[in-house]
């Protein structure tokens, strides 16, 4: 297990970004960097023996910078929309940016995906992780309370990529913090994801409206284009005549998932048969945001990335049915999230 340290670009004003290199023995390699806790790379092994990476990046951190699609990216204040950009906590009503408009995504213009981050590591038998630090303060894209937040990855011996969120506020807010790493498991980008196999232990999913927001209803996915409870190809349904796939351009939606009160699960599965690799995410989460990639452009084209981001459900600070996602002094917000990676 190593971990290795270098400069990978560095601001106008001296500020250095780096990129921190995970390593296993099984050939597996994660390269994240102290801008954005951004992993930029996921290097696997497939079934014939040959090395290559799975998820989408950049060449450069000023495409980072201008990206818009957020790959591979730590998301925060808050992952997923919020309706209109604003909430109520406590009879305060905040206002947030409209950058997805007309709504609030992913934290705004300057959300924790283009922050510089505090960066420590740690090796010992069996992992190696880096763990990063940011505070977030008070009002800060428009949320409230000084925000300390730590997300710590750890590659393990077996071949798993473990993301461990936390966060502890000084002030009553709102918190929901993912991942929104791109998959594509055939190891070329020219390919779409269309033939790989998806499965999610969900028996509900959350329609929306045009706007991306969820209705507050929950839908049986039974006899539906969002039935992944059993392996199906991305593309078997993606392109049937279906409201809800309308309103996404594809698949863009929460799923609820099964046993949320059973901490770490298996929640979903991506397969692709010619190359045999197999990922298995298991997380504490309530849902997860399935996204089809139906808005890549430029470097990566239509639909060559998938995104399985483990999260609260989209809208929850204005949709009081759904699970809190508020955060008390005194309290500290933690979240788990694992990426397996193997061959079938």
């Amino acid at each position: 297990m190593t971990i290795q340290k270098e400069i990978y670009a560095q601001f106008n004003d001296g500020k250095i970004i780096y990129s921190f290199t995970l390593k296993n023995k099984l050939g597996v390699e994660v390269k994240i960097l102290n801008f954005g806790g951004i992993i930029t790379s996921i290097k696997t092994p497939d079934k014939r023996g040959r090395i290559e990476n799975i998820t989408l990046g950049h060449d450069s951190l000023q495409h980072y910078i201008d990206d818009n699609s957020y790959l591979g990216a730590t998301i925060g204040r808050y992952g997923n929309r919020i309706a209109n950009g604003k909430f109520i906590l406590e009879d305060t009503l905040y206002t947030l940016a409209k950058n997805n408009p007309p709504n609030h995504l992913h934290g705004g213009y300057m959300g924790f995906d283009k922050m510089i981050w505090k960066a420590t590591s740690k090796t010992n038998k069996n992992s190696v992780s880096l763990t990063l630090n940011y505070v977030s303060k008070d009002m800060e894209e428009g949320f409230p309370g000084n925000l300390h937040t730590t997300v710590s990855y750890s590659l393990t011996s077996d071949n798993s990529l473990e993301i461990v969120y936390e966060a502890k506020t000084d002030k009553k807010t709102i918190v929901n913090l993912t991942n929104h790493a791109y998959f594509n498991l055939s190891g070329s980008f020219s390919n779409d994801i269309l033939d790989h196999q998806v499965q999610i232990n969900a028996n509900k999913m959350l329609p929306i409206d045009e706007f991306l927001i969820p209705t507050g209803d929950m839908a049986l996915v039974e006899n539906t284009p969002f039935d992944f409870r059993t392996f199906k190809s991305i593309g078997k349904d993606i392109y049937i005549d279906n409201k809800q796939l309308k309103f996404g351009s594809g698949y863009d939606h929460c799923w609820a998932l099964e046993n949320q009160n059973q901490g770490v699960r298996l929640v979903a599965k991506a397969y692709h048969k010619d190359s045999g690799r197999l990922l298995e995410v298991f997380s504490d989460e309530p849902g997860i945001q399935f996204y089809s990639g139906n808005h890549l452009s430029g470097k990566y084209q239509l639909r060559t990335g998938f995104c399985l981001e483990t999260q609260h459900y989209p809208d929850s600070p204005n949709q009081k049915k759904f699970p809190s996602v508020e955060l008390k002094p005194n309290e500290i917000y933690t979240s788990n999230t694992s990426y397996k990676f193997s061959i079938q």
